[in-house]
């Protein structure tokens, strides 16, 4: 039975809905960060335990996993400006040399269990250095199911309360009289988060899952275009959407890229080369049944729904 989990980046977006998860469950978290005061709606949860930490330190990892029977693996970031080939210094540390580390340390403290967070279109020869990293990270990890108990997750990009995704889109309509953009036909097949948790909870003892790997997509395909003019829609905010040519996207991507947190780069506009929805020959997660983006995003975007403090419980509840 399935007792302690470390949770590697569990303050971020997703890294929230698990923990709630695990909480409502009964199960002990403990989640490493740099600075606990941050994480104020972990530290609320029961049976959850924030502490500073630096994981990219190996003698620090071991450490965190003593007595720990799982250990999930979300860090990620989507930006590095220390751009070079095949990836940036960052994209490397987080994507790349940090799932190494991981499963030396789990190696060395005898942990066996491992549930990896990786990415749609993951790719060591990917368009961009973000699925490049991320394609490395992935490959060591699947490199190790010989040894340890692992899964890969491949989510499509993640949407729900509190999302960089949908929100990105919501607060340029909001402020900007026109929406202008390249790569405005690049496809994505957008996810609820809230399925997402449920994934990478309910294959933790499910001996099935060991050594896969699967991709975890929404039911519907959209054009970026569709999904900006959908969040105009819901959100009372309906603007024209311009398509822009690939230098102007660029330069625009650029300029973005400058600010302290980028909604854009080009390194990014370079990840949408590649059309972020399921594969041909991708493994589909047993009993998926994700929820319609539809159904959720109204409740977080739409003008006309009563936002209310019932809202901020759900969210922290992971409901």
């Amino acid at each position: 039975m399935i007792k302690n989990v470390l949770l590697l980046g569990g303050s971020g977006f997703v890294g929230t809905w698990i923990a709630n998860r695990l909480s409502q469950m009964g199960t002990c978290v403990t989640i490493p960060t740099r600075r606990r005061e941050r994480n104020k709606a972990n530290i609320m949860l029961p049976t959850v335990e924030v502490v500073e930490a630096n994981i990219n330190d190996e003698a620090a990892l071991v450490e965190l996993m003593r007595d720990q029977d799982v250990v999930i693996n979300l860090v990620g970031i989507l930006h590095d400006h220390d751009s070079q080939l095949p990836y940036g210094k960052r994209f490397g540390a987080a994507h790349a040399e940090l799932p190494k580390k991981i499963i030396a340390a789990m190696k060395q403290a005898g942990v066996r269990r491992l549930v990896h967070m990786s990415a749609l279109g993951a790719d060591v020869n990917g368009p961009s250095e973000y699925l490049r990293s991320k394609g490395e990270g992935e490959a060591a990890v699947m490199a190790a199911a010989k040894d340890l108990d692992v899964t890969v997750f491949r989510p499509s990009v993640i949407f729900g309360v509190g999302d960089n995704f949908l929100n990105t889109f919501a607060n340029i309509l909001k402020l900007a009289p026109v929406f202008a953009a390249g790569c405005l036909s690049a496809k994505f097949q957008p996810v609820y988060v809230g399925n997402v948790a449920d994934a990478f909870v309910s294959c933790i003892e499910d001996i099935k899952t060991f050594g896969q790997r699967y991709e975890l997509c929404g039911p519907k395909v959209y054009t970026l275009r569709e999904l900006v003019e959908y969040v105009g829609v819901i959100s009372g905010n309906k603007r024209p959407v311009y398509q822009l040519n690939d230098f102007w996207a660029y330069l625009q991507a650029g300029l973005l890229w400058l600010l302290p947190d980028p909604p854009m780069s080009p390194d990014n506009l370079r990840s949408m080369d590649v059309d972020n929805m399921a594969s041909a020959e991708g493994q589909v997660y047993p009993g998926w049944s994700p929820a319609a983006l539809e159904a959720i995003a109204p409740t977080y975007l739409g003008k006309v729904l009563p936002k209310s403090k019932l809202d901020d419980f759900r969210y922290h509840a992971g409901r």
